[in-house]
């Protein structure tokens, strides 16, 4: 198992968060800075990507991996597919088990009363999004779940884009 611990710099705090993910036993540790209003963060993806089965990702924070709930759902989510599991070092919560199912229902709750962040768009996703997720074997009904739209969303831009 690889464990990678991973730092979003946030805060003084956040340089202290990288020994503690070290001394942690994390084999690998990545940080980024954020990128500003939109708070893009590459480095959390490219982990997203090359992370396997049975590896681990080491947050000393929730508030490290997204600003919303919803964006904590969706790297959990991202985990899941590939295998792997959120380590959450300040509140010893792990995204495995009773407690995973906890913490899901949780930011599930939160998510659902959550304001939407500023700056970010609402309403129809791209279709090159909604097309994306389908080529990468994603049923209509994950497809409209993941982007926070109705089915018949994605079921019209499916159609628009098969026409």
């Amino acid at each position: 198992m690889l464990r990678i611990g991973y730092v979003r710099f946030r805060d003084a705090r956040s340089t202290d968060d990288a020994a503690t993910l070290m001394a942690m036993g994390c084999h690998v540790v990545r940080a980024e800075e954020p990128a500003g209003e939109m708070d893009e963060a590459a480095v959390l993806d490219s982990i997203l990507e090359f992370i396997g089965q049975g590896d681990q990702l080491v947050v000393s924070r929730l508030d490290h991996l997204a600003r919303s709930s919803r964006s904590v759902l969706d790297v959990i989510d991202r985990l899941e597919d590939r295998g792997a599991s959120l380590f959450v070092v300040e509140s010893e919560i792990s995204s495995q088990g009773v407690g995973g199912r906890a913490l899901r229902a949780a930011l599930q709750a939160v998510a659902a009363v959550e304001p939407a962040l500023p700056g970010r768009r609402r309403g129809a996703p791209a279709a090159t999004d909604i097309k994306a997720l389908q080529a990468a074997g994603v049923g209509p009904v994950e497809i409209a779940r993941r982007l926070g739209v109705s089915r018949m969303t994605v079921w019209r831009k499916l159609r628009t884009l098969d026409a």
